[in-house]
C-alpha cells in the first residue's frame, strides 16, 4: 500500500482521537468514515480522512 493509507493508530492520531474510538465508530457506523479491510487489516485513505474533517468543520463551505 502507498503512503496515502493510514493504519488505525495512524488515522486516529491524525484525527486526534484514540484508536479504540475509531474502532467503535466503524463497528457502530456512527460516522460515515470509509475504510479498506482485507482480512483483519484495516486501512484508511488520507483523502477520506481529510473529507471527514472538512465535512465536520464548522463554517466550512462545501464546494
Amino acid at each position: 500500500m502507498s503512503n496515502d493509507f493510514f493504519t488505525r493508530p495512524q488515522a486516529a492520531a491524525y484525527l486526534g482521537i484514540k484508536p479504540q474510538t475509531l474502532a467503535v465508530w466503524n463497528s457502530t457506523k456512527r460516522y460515515e468514515l470509509p475504510y479498506v479491510k482485507v482480512g483483519r487489516l484495516v486501512k484508511y485513505r488520507k483523502a477520506d480522512l481529510d473529507a471527514f474533517i472538512q465535512k465536520r468543520t464548522v463554517g466550512a463551505t462545501n464546494d
